[in-house]
C-alpha cells in the first residue's frame, strides 16, 4: 500500500503541475463524512462515545441503537460489536449502500450495533498523558489492542446497555484482536456469545501478493524508511491522494488494479462508483510496531506476542525471556469463520493452518471467488455472508 500511495502523490502532483483540466467526477457525499455523519445520512440514529483504556488511550466508539424503522422488539436489543481491520476505521462496516453494509443490516435486523476504532487510527489518536509526537505513544501493536482496547470497549458497552453478553464480528486484523483476547482472557471470552471471523489473520506465512514483499525487508530498514512512530497517518478524512485518483474518470482504474494486487482479483464484485468512499477512510494510520508484529508473524510458524528484541525487554513486558504464545486451543468461544479462496493476503493455506486449533468451531465457509476486500465491500456480501451471520446469531441467542 505504501508503494501505491507514493505513486498516488506523484501522479496527482504531476497532474496539478501540468495544469490538466479537472478530470474528477462528482464525489459521493460520504467521502467527506465522519462515521456519525454517514450513519445519520443513511437515516439511522447515531450515538458516539469516548472510551479510555486502562493504559490511557482515548478511543472513539460509534453506536447504531436501532434500525431506520424501530420495530417492536421484546426486551433489550441484543448487542453486537464490530472490529475493523488494519489501516481502516469503523466506517468500513457502513461504506456500501445501506442494504449491503453489515452495520446497517444488523441494525435493521433488531441488533444494537457498536463499532470501535483501534488506537492510533484517525479517530483514536489521543492519550490521557502522552502526546502523539512521543515515541512512547506509538509503542503498541495488536497485542495491546487485544489486551486493553477490546476489554475497555466491551466493559463500556456492558455498563451502558446492561447486557452481560454480546456478539463479536472481526474482519482481518480485527479477527486477530478477537482471537488474542478470547484465548488469553477467559473472563472476557465468557462475555462473547459467538465470534464471527471474516478473513482471519492468525497464520500469515503464505501471502502471495507483491506488496507482501515489504515484510521481507529488515526491521532496521523499515524503521529507517518510516521511523518508529506512526504509519500512514491522515489528520482527517478525504485528504489522501488516493481519493483524488479513485474519484477520477480516467485514473480510477489504478485503484482497481491496486486493490487486485493487494488482496486478490474479484473486480466484478465491487461497486466501483463508491471507490472514492472506500479510499477516503483508508489508510487511517497505525503504529510501526504493529507492522513489525505482523512481520514477525510472517517469519514465524507460531502465533506469538510482540518480540521486543531482547530477553531483557521481553522480561520487562512479559516476565519471561521470549514472547508468550497465543494458545488458540484455549479459546472456548463458539466461532464461525469465512475465508476467501482468491484472497492473496490471507490465503486458504494460512486459514487451513488455524482451523484445527479452533476447538469450538461451529461454522466454516470458503468462498472460492472472494478476495480479502469482499468481506466488507463485496456486492454479494449481504447475500452470501451477512445473512448467514444474522441466522447464526439467532441460533446462539
Amino acid at each position: 500500500m505504501w508503494l501505491f500511495l507514493t505513486t498516488a502523490y506523484l501522479i496527482c502532483g504531476t497532474l496539478n503541475a501540468a495544469g490538466f483540466f479537472n478530470l474528477e467526477k462528482e464525489a459521493n457525499p460520504e467521502v467527506w463524512m465522519s462515521t456519525s455523519e454517514i450513519i445519520t445520512y443513511n437515516g439511522y440514529p447515531s450515538e458516539e462515545y469516548e472510551v479510555t483504556t486502562q493504559d490511557g488511550y482515548i478511543l472513539s466508539v460509534n453506536r447504531i441503537p436501532h434500525g431506520r424503522k424501530d420495530t417492536k422488539i421484546t426486551g433489550a436489543r441484543p448487542v453486537v460489536y464490530l472490529q475493523h481491520a488494519l489501516f481502516s476505521d469503523n466506517t468500513s462496516w457502513l461504506e456500501n449502500f445501506a442494504n449491503g453494509s453489515l452495520g446497517f443490516l444488523l441494525a435493521d435486523a433488531g441488533y444494537d450495533v457498536w463499532m470501535g476504532n483501534s488506537r492510533g487510527n484517525t479517530w483514536s489518536r489521543r492519550h490521557k498523558t502522552l502526546s502523539v509526537n512521543e515515541e512512547k505513544f506509538w509503542a503498541f501493536s495488536f497485542h495491546e489492542m487485544a489486551k486493553y482496547d477490546l476489554p475497555g470497549i466491551i466493559d463500556f458497552i456492558v455498563n451502558k446497555t446492561g447486557q452481560q453478553k454480546l456478539y463479536f464480528v472481526g474482519y482481518s486484523l480485527g479477527t486477530t484482536i478477537g482471537f488474542v483476547a478470547f484465548a488469553t482472557m477467559p473472563e472476557l471470552a465468557q462475555r462473547i456469545k459467538m465470534n464471527f471471523a471474516l478473513g482471519p489473520v492468525v497464520s500469515f506465512k503464505y501471502p502471495t501478493g507483491i506488496f507482501t514483499r515489504f515484510f521481507q525487508l529488515p526491521s532496521s530498514a523499515i524503521k529507517k524508511l518510516f521511523g518508529t512512530k506512526g504509519f500512514f497517518l491522515e489528520e482527517s478524512i478525504g485528504k489522501s491522494p488516493s481519493v483524488k485518483i479513485c474519484n477520477n474518470k480516467i485514473l480510477w482504474v489504478i485503484c482497481r488494479e491496486f486493490m487486485s494486487l493487494w488482496a486478490g482479483s474479484n473486480k466484478k464484485n465491487m461497486n466501483m462508483s463508491r471507490m472514492d468512499v472506500y479510499m477516503s477512510h483508508a489508510p487511517t494510520g497505525s503504529s510501526i510496531q504493529n507492522i513489525l508484529h505482523l512481520k514477525q508473524l510472517y517469519h514465524s510458524d507460531e502465533f506469538r506476542a510482540y518480540d521486543w528484541g531482547s530477553e531483557a525487554e521481553n522480561r520487562r513486558h512479559y516476565n519471561q525471556s521470549h514472547p508468550p504464545l497465543y494458545d488458540l486451543t484455549a479459546m472456548k468461544v463458539p466461532t464461525a469463520i469465512w475465508a476467501g479462496g482468491n484472497d492473496i493476503l490471507i490465503t486458504p493455506r494460512d486459514v487451513a493452518r488455524i482451523l484445527p486449533q479452533i476447538r469450538n468451531l461451529r461454522y466454516f465457509k470458503l468462498l472460492p471467488d472472494w478476495n480479502h476486500f469482499d468481506f466488507i465491500w463485496g456486492l454479494d456480501a449481504a447475500k452470501r455472508v451477512y445473512s448467514k451471520i444474522i441466522d447464526l446469531m439467532k441460533s446462539y441467542p
